[in-house]
């Protein structure tokens, strides 16, 4: 056996064009995976696409709403026609907003209902929705990974962030049920885990952890360093290892699990 052999896979990524999963992108296709680029901007999946033509990865681009099931469904029709089955689906599309989170100038009573909703239907629906569309596909076929991306506040809820902490949480919850489901419903071929990644910067939280102004990190950036045995924020590249052993058939009797990938964050109690 192979254990790291990924080559042909075809891979369906949610949020796609983002920070992480483009990385995550090109890593599966320079392990031979060819690459559907699930994204709601038509820029950023542009970019990403031209990227992986560079390096010779087979790819398509679909601008999609994956809190919208019909354009899933459109979606998944495009990639059909262009590679014939899905191997993986990464549920990647996620993110937080600002009037979705507490501070000093917002309090949990004062969250807006919109932000809220926003925060919930795009992290968990649209990895529930996502589930279903692409996940009848893999069931059809018998074999196939989903791999959803959680996160640390899922564990443990952290200040600030109920709305998204929460929403994480469901989704850890869904990876455990439909990992079940799969298995007793369609095939012990179908494998259904989850990442979580831990403090890494991206365009949706940003805002927490560095002071616009000064470029310098903020009390809460300043706090979860010292909280973080590896003394740094995440990077692309950190997730990129898990993700391939996880589809890969080296990881075949790994299920139903949510992997922290936080640089000890979790390991920390803070004294």
């Amino acid at each position: 056996m192979k254990y790291f052999d990924i080559e042909g896979k075809v891979v369906v990524i949610t949020g796609g064009a983002g920070i992480l999963c483009s990385e995550i992108a090109k890593a599966i296709g320079e392990f031979g995976g060819r690459i559907a680029i699930l994204d709601i901007s038509e820029g950023g999946i542009r970019e990403v696409s031209e990227d992986l033509d560079k390096r010779n990865i087979e790819n398509i681009g679909v601008k999609t709403d994956v809190e919208n099931r019909k354009s899933l469904l459109e979606a998944k029709e495009k990639i059909l026609k262009k590679f014939g089955k899905v191997d993986v689906l990464i549920n990647g599309a996620g993110g937080n907003k600002a009037l979705a989170t507490t501070g000093p100038n917002l309090s949990f009573f004062e969250l807006q209902e919109k932000a809220v909703r926003e925060v919930i239907d795009l992290n968990f629906l649209g990895t529930f929705f996502a589930s279903q569309v692409f996940g009848e596909v893999i069931a059809e076929r018998g074999e196939g990974v989903i791999i959803n991306i959680s996160s640390m506040s899922a564990f443990s809820p952290l200040t600030r962030v109920p709305v998204y902490s929460a929403a994480k949480a469901a989704v850890s919850n869904f990876t455990k049920w439909l990992a079940v489901y799969m298995s007793q419903n369609y095939s012990d071929k179908i494998r259904v885990n989850a990442i979580a990644p831990g403090f890494f910067l991206t365009e949706q939280n940003k805002f927490l952890l560095i002071d616009e102004k000064t470029s310098k990190l903020t009390e809460r950036g300043k706090a979860i360093i010292e909280h973080t045995p590896m003394k740094r924020f995440g990077i692309p590249e950190d997730l990129i290892s898990t993700v391939i052993w996880l589809i890969s058939p080296g990881s075949k009797f790994i299920h139903g699990v949510v992997i922290p990938i936080d640089g000890g964050f979790s390991a920390f109690g803070g004294v």
